[in-house]
């Protein structure tokens, strides 16, 4: 990819490029919308992602080009930006944005941006984007960014210029993802660790849906702003930073404080999906593979039931692998309404699983889905 990437930036360019970079894709493995309620989330990095090369210019602009989109932009070197539209470029312009505050950029650059993650499928492309450009750019000018500033910084543009108010899990994982090991990420205190992620006799399979998420953004929003009311009527009388802070058992002492029905099912999906969380992490430290995909059912029929953001595309798919005997697990992963589900497929089932989930599918939804199988790579990193 490096030297295809380098081929197609010299011609429209007319440089080669001075530095090549890689930001990785995610999928959550387990532990679905708790990263803004303060909970622990279970992410790894994978092996699809977005490549970046760039080089310097004269001309004191910057110019935002990619294999994957036909908008372009340049746009001067200025010491601030406002967001223009939906275009992906916005991404990396914001991280410019942010970088700005704080140091000079000494010169214009050229960019060329790649991905093969499945735009809109919950893979977290923007994340990978977000992390990619302000990687590249503190790697490039030598700013001194530290390798946990560098996530705080996309999540700051995905939040304030953006407009998503995500948590920190996404940008996170495709900064810090290892090789064959998931990430025990705490999103209150930004602890984490690595737990080995050994698949033995299995492989991750990647189902995108391919239903636009038109959804997803305000209902993530939504959802946000049914954990800020749980946790408001939960500190009438105790005392929480976050929802994540009770497991189910002191929930349980204190749920009667919340009044309305869907909230109330809002915060018993998070305050569960933490616990499994923990369970999961025994899990995979035992080697208990089949544990691990119990779990994972019982995440995605939280996240149906409580925390209503799977969506008939996303049950179809599940509902297929709790049938397919060769799958242990699956759910669906990211925000919902559309997006991907992943499962545990034994090795060498692939191609009879994607013929059979496609006819499935298809029956069911009316189109196919699309379908992956990744390793668990490593985060963003110079190539």
């Amino acid at each position: 990819m490096k030297a295809e990437l380098t081929e197609k930036f010299s011609a429209l360019y007319g440089q080669e490029p001075k530095a090549n970079y890689f930001t990785p894709g995610r999928v959550n493995l387990i532990g679905e919308h708790i990263d803004y309620n303060g909970g622990l989330v279970m992410p790894c990095a994978v092996t699809l992602g977005t490549w970046l090369s760039i080089a310097p210019n004269n001309d004191q602009v910057i110019r935002f080009k990619s294999l994957n989109f036909p908008e372009e932009q340049e746009i001067p070197l200025q010491e601030a930006y406002t967001k223009t539209g939906p275009e992906w470029y916005n991404y990396p312009l914001g991280v410019f944005h942010e970088i700005l505050k704080k140091h000079k950029i000494p010169t214009g650059l050229d960019l060329l941006f790649y991905g093969n993650i499945p735009i809109g499928s919950g893979l977290s492309s923007s994340a990978s984007i977000e992390v990619a450009m302000a990687y590249a750019l503190n790697d490039f000018f030598g700013l001194g960014y530290d390798k946990i500033e560098i996530p705080l910084l996309a999540q700051k543009v995905e939040n304030e210029f953006i407009g998503v108010n995500c948590g920190i899990m996404d940008q996170f994982a495709v900064a810090f993802g290892e090789e064959n090991k998931a990430l025990v990420l705490n999103c209150d205190t930004l602890k984490y660790k690595s737990v080995d992620c050994n698949l033995g006799d299995y492989v991750l399979a990647i189902i995108n849906t391919n239903k636009p998420r038109k959804l997803a953004e305000s209902k993530y929003n939504e959802r946000v702003t049914e954990c800020q009311t749980a946790l408001a009527n939960l500190n009438q009388e105790i005392t929480l930073n976050n929802l994540c802070e009770l497991n189910a058992e002191k929930f349980a002492l204190h749920s009667q404080l919340i009044k309305d029905e869907t909230i109330l099912k809002r915060a018993t999906h998070v305050i569960r999906e933490n616990d499994r969380v923990h369970l999961a992490a025994k899990a995979l430290n035992e080697g208990n593979l089949q544990e691990f995909g119990r779990l994972m059912y019982a995440s995605h029929q939280s996240l149906k039931d409580l925390y209503e953001v799977t969506g008939k595309e996303l049950d179809a798919v599940v509902e297929f692998c709790s049938d397919y005997e060769h799958v242990i697990g699956a759910r669906m992963t990211g925000a919902g309404f559309g997006g991907c589900a992943i499962a545990l497929l034994k090795k060498g089932e692939e191609e009879n699983f994607a013929k059979q989930l496609t006819d499935f599918y298809v029956a069911r939804i009316g189109y196919p889905a699309s379908i992956y199988i990744s390793d668990i790579g490593n985060g963003a990193s110079a190539i």
